[in-house]
């Protein structure tokens, strides 16, 4: 690696709008690691958290400090460490897990560049010491949220053993591991049968194909059934995808569910405008007895559950911020062992690669390209 220069160009978000400026590069500490950023995940939502003023889209208000370098998960290279460090060589290519979690405190966990969390204790670390992140050509990472990648592998010729995936394909493992970390937590496994609703959206489609890979049945329960169709078609190993659209009548929705029954779990991955779906309720009331549910929705408020069939038929209820690091490097020993493909073999592709200076494009993008497979990047 070339040493790293004394200051860097960076996305600066300061509450009203963002714009390139020039700053100091980030040392690496005990603890850390600084990594030269290759390609940075756009969500589909970034307009509406890095709302502009004046923009006639939503502001969806997430609590952060200001100014600070947004940013998501991202594939990079390392180019400084900590003195602590001593799995990481320089020029190693890494991933870069953005759910960061206290060291003395797990509760205290928040999400860089995104979003400071609801504790004190997440408040205090994502403002003093993670504040800013992956749009930018540095970033200063802790070590534990670094995973090393076998580049040989996932990037290798294919005549040489290699999966023969480009850089910012693998940014495609950001959304991957957000479902991933919910169905590992309720512990899925190969054989049972797990609805996912909502499924036509990224993180949904997303649940589907990792539900798939690790050797589940899959009923995809979606409003769009040309969407529903066409994820369908998209996944590997569809012959063990069933689809229902959902309709908004809680009963027939019931019936037509229960037809694939039994049904082992459910996961939740709803966006905030869904918190009164009537999905909810009859995804519960469609599994069968100890079914295991994994909420990992946006919803804002409360949302109603069938408590009496919950109860009565022993359901176990998980909920699901993100995933944890380990989950992140179980994730990339499906997609090293081909297990879980990513790719235009998975059913994905990269839509849109904008340099820093181009940010709202790259927004616009990612908000037009919202359906499962569309992946937007920063390339810094």
């Amino acid at each position: 690696m070339a040493e790293i220069p004394q200051y860097m160009k960076a996305l600066v978000y300061d509450g009203k709008t963002s714009k390139v400026e020039r700053i100091p590069t980030p040392q690496a500490t005990p603890g850390t690691a600084v990594v030269r950023v290759l390609a940075a995940k756009v969500n589909a939502y970034a307009r509406e958290v890095y709302w502009e003023e004046g923009s006639d889209v939503p502001n969806r208000k997430y609590p952060f400090p200001t100014p600070l370098v947004p940013g998501g998960s991202a594939v990079a290279r390392v180019a400084a460490v900590g003195a602590d460090s001593t799995k990481l060589r320089l020029g190693d290519l890494v991933y870069i897990n953005n759910t960061v979690r206290s060291r003395d405190n797990r509760s205290d966990v928040f999400l860089p560049g995104l979003l400071q969390g609801f504790t004190e204790g997440s408040k205090k670390l994502m403002t003093e010491v993670y504040r800013n992140w992956t749009y930018a050509q540095y970033c200063l990472v802790p070590l534990e949220n670094i995973c090393v990648l076998n580049e040989n592998r996932l990037t290798g010729d294919r005549k040489d053993g290699g999966l023969g995936y480009k850089i910012e394909e693998l940014s495609w493992a950001g959304t991957l591991a957000v479902p991933y970390g919910g169905l590992t937590d309720i512990n899925l496994t190969a054989g049972e049968t797990i609805i996912v609703a909502p499924a036509t959206g990224s993180y949904g489609g997303a649940a589907t194909a990792v539900a798939l890979a690790m050797g589940a049945r899959v009923i995809a329960f979606g409003r769009n059934f040309e969407a529903l169709e066409k994820l369908k078609e998209q996944v590997p190993n569809s012959e063990r995808v069933e689809i229902v659209p959902i309709s908004g009548d809680m009963a027939a929705d019931l019936s037509a569910l229960k037809k694939f029954g039994p049904i082992d779990a459910y996961l939740d991955i709803g966006p905030p405008e869904a918190a009164k779906s009537t999905h909810i309720k009859s995804s519960i009331l469609a599994t069968g007895q100890g079914a295991k549910i994994s909420l990992m929705g946006g919803y804002v408020g409360d949302v109603g559950i069938p408590h009496q069939n919950i109860m009565g038929s022993n359901k176990k209820l998980f909920g699901k911020m993100m995933y944890e690091q380990s989950d992140v490097e179980r994730l990339f020993k499906m997609i090293e062992a081909g297990t879980l493909k990513i790719g235009r073999a998975g059913g994905s592709e990269i839509v849109g690669k904008h340099k820093l200076e181009e940010w709202r494009d790259a927004w616009e993008n990612a908000a037009n390209y919202s359906t499962f497979g569309q992946q937007v990047v920063v390339t810094p």
